[in-house]
């Protein structure tokens, strides 16, 4: 065995430790990964791939402080980093959450993106945890802390998903209204009843070319793909046309004006001139829709709604609205109106059901409707499902909101009298506007207008 001298074992031990040395340096620390990969992504002016799965109220730079300290404690102290397990941190799962989008367009468009921010955390979250010093610094002062400015409820109201199901509930359901015109795709060619569906879609394809079908077909296959259809063809609508979905003035949205519109002039020879999509509006299709029946308030609503998301203008949780209406089949009918409501008038009627001990009737409704007076003096309108929220029709308690179970129900009625709604078109009238209640007994809430549920206006007593 060869025995090292002194000096010799002091080079060799010299090597090692400068061997060991610079294989640590080979590793980058976490200050330098921060500078080199998440800083980018603070510095850049492109959005994150938070748009993804959010139309606004959140990015990931505002998860971001200049210090990569800071920034780690500030996540650390929100529970969005799992000290034990890295890869398993909360802001990592909500960067993957692009993936799980059902929008194939929109995961290819932002992988790139959302493959790099994640990485980019990782590894540093990763780093960051292997070191004692970092993983113990002294909590943040909240004031301090890195996050989006809006509450978190501002936040879920904005992901695309929600406003997809609101969009499903509120605008999709009653998609009919529009058939067969804007709804091709529900033309069932071995239904009787849809003959003469089929001969109107056989003239429009002998008339129009086939770009001019396919800004017809405005309701496609799913609520999703109908809705980026929409937002599509808003952002590129001809100059001096009105968009379909008017941010800056929802109710000066095609989606609402071509419905509530008449048919163009007719020229001397009787046909018809071009249909408008500047104001005035006209519509090929008529009138579908009234300004004040339900159908007009809940489109208005949702376009209100989509507006205010996409233009940020939500900023606390009491900004937001309730956003639990669900459209239905069923019809509600007040017949014999008072003589002293005038015609055209607004009406509000409101489902309240019986509490379960079956002593009175519950504060809160389970559903309403609003319809205007007509000549006949009758109200009709189809019915709004109220749930407390929009996801509690999912669960067993709150049922099918397409229906109403069979019973005995109190209807209150309000009465539009001081122009309310004018101002306002997706409010709901108060006590102010009250003017009586009457009792539906035995009621079996069935589809459609023919089998409306109706109460009559003479029976209506203030209590």
């Amino acid at each position: 065995m060869t025995r090292l001298l002194p000096m010799q074992l002091l080079v060799v031990l010299g090597l090692t430790f400068v061997s060991g040395h610079l294989a640590d340096a080979s590793e980058p620390t976490p200050i330098e990964i921060f500078n080199q990969r998440i800083m980018p992504i603070f510095r850049s002016p492109q959005p994150s791939s938070c748009v993804q799965c959010h139309l606004a109220s959140v990015d990931l730079k505002a998860y971001i402080l200049p210090s990569h300290e800071a920034t780690f404690v500030s996540l650390r102290d929100q529970g969005l980093i799992n000290l034990e397990a890295p890869a398993e941190s909360k802001i990592l799962t909500l960067i993957r959450m692009g993936q799980k989008d059902l929008d194939e367009g929109a995961r290819l468009i932002h992988e790139k993106t959302r493959q790099s921010e994640y990485a980019a955390f990782a590894a540093w979250i990763k780093a960051c945890c292997e070191d004692p010093a970092i993983r113990n610094l002294a909590k943040l002062a909240v004031t301090r802390l890195a996050k989006p400015e809006v509450p978190d409820e501002v936040i879920r109201h904005a992901r695309k998903s929600r406003v997809v199901d609101s969009f499903t509930r509120i605008v999709w359901s009653q998609r009919m209204r529009c058939f067969p015109c804007h709804t091709p795709h529900e033309i069932d060619p071995s239904n009787p009843k849809h003959q003469a569906a089929l001969k109107t879609q056989r003239e429009f394809k002998a008339k129009f070319s086939d770009d001019q079908l396919a800004k017809l077909d405005i309701f496609r296959e799913t609520p999703a793909a109908t809705l980026r259809y929409l937002i599509q063809r808003s952002r590129d609508t001809p100059a001096g046309e009105l968009p379909l979905i008017n941010v800056r003035e929802p109710r000066n949205s095609l989606l609402v004006l071509k419905p509530t519109s008449k048919l163009p002039q007719k020229r001397a020879d009787g046909t018809f001139e071009p249909a408008s999509s500047v104001a005035p509006v006209s519509h090929m299709g008529g009138l579908k829709m009234h300004p004040n029946d339900q159908s007009y308030k809940s489109f208005v609503a949702w376009l209100q709604d989509y507006a205010n998301v996409t233009s940020g203008r939500y900023t606390s949780v009491e900004d937001l609205p309730a956003d639990n209406w669900h459209g239905t089949n069923l019809v509600l009918r007040l017949a014999g109106a008072p003589e002293d409501w005038p015609v055209g008038v607004p009406v509000q009627l409101f489902v309240h059901a019986r509490k379960g001990t079956g002593d009175g009737w519950e504060p809160v409704p389970v559903a309403f409707t609003q319809g205007t007076v007509t000549p006949r003096r009758m109200v009709n309108g189809g019915l709004f499902r109220i749930t407390a929220n929009a996801t509690a029709a999912t669960s067993g308690a709150a049922g099918n909101p397409g229906t109403l179970p069979r019973g005995d129900y109190l209807i209150k009625v309000y009465v539009d009298s001081n122009d309310r709604l004018a101002e306002n078109p997706v409010g709901l009238l108060g006590p102010d506007d009250y003017v009586g209640q009457a009792e539906l007994t035995g009621a079996r809430w069935r589809e459609g207008f023919r089998q409306a549920e109706q109460i009559s206006g003479q029976s209506l007593q203030r209590h």
